[in-house]
């Protein structure tokens, strides 16, 4: 798994085209979906961002933030546009930040206050899909991607 910054270096335009459309309404935003042991997977909205090197979201005590700390895998895609419908995916694990310098220079960039009851998750990439297409189009344009074997670390 990597860093947003060492993904954007390894698939410059699939991050480019991911970026635009995370950022499409102005905001980061996007659908997490989290697992936890045997459960159903769950779907949430979140706002998410990127900063530095990483993706990050500042996540409230939740059923999604309990999932992310007890297991960290996750899937997470762009809101869609049924005018423009391309579509962007990453999936990886997320861990908790914890440095203190970290959590203050994404806090200062974050789109709505945040306090101690906010915890910030780096999401870690493992795999990235961009489907590019118009409401006109189908089927989409799809480019995928994967971190090499070689550098998949664990994050916990």
């Amino acid at each position: 798994m990597v860093t947003w910054a060492e993904f954007s270096v390894a698939a410059p335009d699939l991050a480019a085209g991911g970026r635009e459309l995370l950022y499409r309404r102005g905001d980061g935003e996007a659908m997490l979906a989290t697992v936890r042991g045997d459960e159903p997977p769950r779907v949430h909205p979140i706002n998410v961002g990127i900063s530095g090197n990483g993706l990050y979201a500042f996540l409230l005590r939740s059923a999604k933030r309990q999932d992310l700390a007890q297991d960290g895998r996750f899937a997470l895609h762009a809101h869609q546009d049924p005018a423009a419908p391309s579509e962007f995916l990453v999936r990886g694990r997320a861990r908790r930040v914890e440095d203190p310098r970290t959590v203050s220079s994404v806090a200062a960039e974050w789109y709505f206050a945040v306090d101690e009851t906010y915890h910030l998750y780096e999401f870690f990439i493992e795999t990235a899909l961009l489907g590019v297409r118009t409401a006109d189009e189908w089927p989409p344009r799809y480019t995928t991607w994967a971190a090499p074997s070689d550098i998949t670390q664990p994050v916990r």
